[in-house]
């Protein structure tokens, strides 16, 4: 698929990389060349020097021919005029990154005039998943399948946890929650799909899929704390501290809100008035103390800072370790690094927008097929996915029971929604038509449900 992106910041070369691994025809436009020279470095994909918003740039970076054009500027306006350009010259789809939240409402009114197919908004995106996290307090990270009917979390196995040293086979013997472990992260480098002989080990970080009432029972039986948060106290009052706080006060959860900034504490106590805003240094430990982090059921590390962040949640989990702790990260040149500290549940909301456009890519691709993406993850980095598929009639995997298909290698079913029913598959189980499947794999790509099968179904 050819596609445009303008816009060579955090977000553009992500979407650069991860779409042109897939197998994309990539054009980058940006105004500066340094950061199109180092894309381009990396990459084997065009660039153009050049104003992305206007009829001759666009036209030589071939956007008359594309299927797809991405707006990702750092600027609301711009974005929003490069996608009604694009669509006036021949565009197939336009995608655009709006990120201030005065424009929502408008954006439902006239994003047909503008010929949008799409709108992201990276803060927003990102706070609705750390918002996801304070339901299951024991997950890392949680992500929803089936409409929010399905989780599917995150979590680290305790060195005194009764999973340890137990293969997946054991589980029925040790839990009676109906979960169904999917993918285990050891080490830095390790992720396996595993299989019932697969055998836990302390520090693993295991996901799982199950119902939320599911997740609690499992968590609960687990010794692990398994309630919704009922307060939380986010450090740094930028947009995704506005939005993350905004759905948890709409939730119920006592919010406070520590910011340097006067001014911005002045319009915060607008736009939020059931929320505690607290002017100060949120890195001092006195203050802190003072603003009763002692007492809080989580806190959310949400500077403009990196390093900041990273500080205030190693401190939080080593100080209060029962204390929920949400980390923000936007860089990720040291993701091994990160990876490796004790930070609680981490997110980057480049990846957030990144994984949403992703999907909709992979959608659109597929849009002839008898199964549809309706869902999609990066796990792991990247380094394995989780896909919601919607099974349409005429899919050849209907109605041959799940033992009889021969699917890729490290390749797993997770789960089945048909109707009101969530079915963790076994051998026996068959895939129907109108049935919504959750598949997790390290083979990247897919893009139809078929695409699971390495030899077909059947016997050999």
């Amino acid at each position: 698929m050819r596609i445009v992106i303008v816009g060579d910041g955090k977000i553009g070369s992500a979407l650069a990389e991860q779409l042109s691994r897939e197998g994309h025809e990539i054009t980058i436009v940006d105004r500066s060349g340094a950061p199109l020279q180092r894309t381009v470095e990396d990459l084997d994909i065009l660039s153009i020097e050049g104003n992305g918003a206007t009829y001759a740039t666009q036209l030589e970076a071939g956007v008359d021919e594309a299927e797809l054009v991405i707006a990702v500027t750092a600027q609301d306006e711009l974005n929003l005029l490069c996608c009604l350009v694009a669509k006036k010259i021949g565009a197939k789809h336009t995608i655009a990154r709006v990120r201030n939240p005065e424009y929502a409402g408008e954006l439902s009114l006239i994003s047909d005039d503008l010929g949008l197919s799409l709108s992201v908004n990276p803060e927003l995106i990102c706070a609705t998943e750390m918002a996801r996290t304070l339901r299951i307090p024991s997950a890392i990270k949680t992500d929803t399948f089936f409409g929010g009917k399905v989780e599917l979390l995150k979590f680290q196995l305790p060195a005194d946890s009764p999973l340890a040293g137990r293969t997946l086979m054991e589980l029925p013997g040790i839990t009676r929650a109906k979960v169904l472990i999917c993918a285990v992260e050891r080490g830095e480098q390790e992720i396996h799909i595993p299989s019932g002989s697969f055998r836990l080990q302390a520090g693993d970080r295991i996901s799982f899929v199950a119902s939320y009432a599911g997740a609690q029972q499992f968590f609960r039986q687990m010794k692990l704390a398994a309630g919704r948060v009922r307060s939380a106290m986010l450090i740094g009052g930028g947009r995704i501290a506005y939005y993350l706080a905004k759905q948890l006060v709409e939730a119920g959860l006592d919010v406070k809100i520590i910011e340097s900034d006067p001014a911005r504490c002045e319009e915060l106590s607008v736009l939020l008035p059931k929320a505690e805003i607290l002017c100060g240094d949120g890195t001092n430990e006195a203050f802190l103390r003072k603003c009763g982090i002692e007492t809080t059921g989580a806190v959310a590390a949400l500077t403009g800072i990196d390093e900041e962040n990273v500080l205030i949640g190693m401190y939080i989990r080593k100080t209060w370790p029962k204390v929920k702790v949400i980390t923000k990260v936007n860089r990720t040149s040291f993701q091994s690094i990160i990876d490796s500290m004790d930070l609680g549940s981490v997110f980057n909301p480049r990846n957030s927008a990144s994984n949403l456009i992703c999907r909709y890519v992979r959608a659109m691709q597929n849009s002839g097929s008898s199964s549809q993406i309706e869902t999609l993850y990066k796990l792991v980095g990247g380094k394995a996915e989780a896909l919601e598929f919607r099974v349409s009639e005429g899919s050849k995997l209907c109605g041959i029971p799940l033992q009889e298909l021969k699917l890729r290698e490290n390749l797993l079913i997770g789960c089945i929604g048909r109707g009101g029913q969530i079915i963790i598959p076994s051998g026996q189980d068959t895939i129907e038509p109108g049935d919504s499947v959750i598949v997790v794999t390290c083979s990247m790509g897919l893009g139809k449900l078929e695409d699971i099968l390495a030899r077909g179904p059947g016997h050999e």
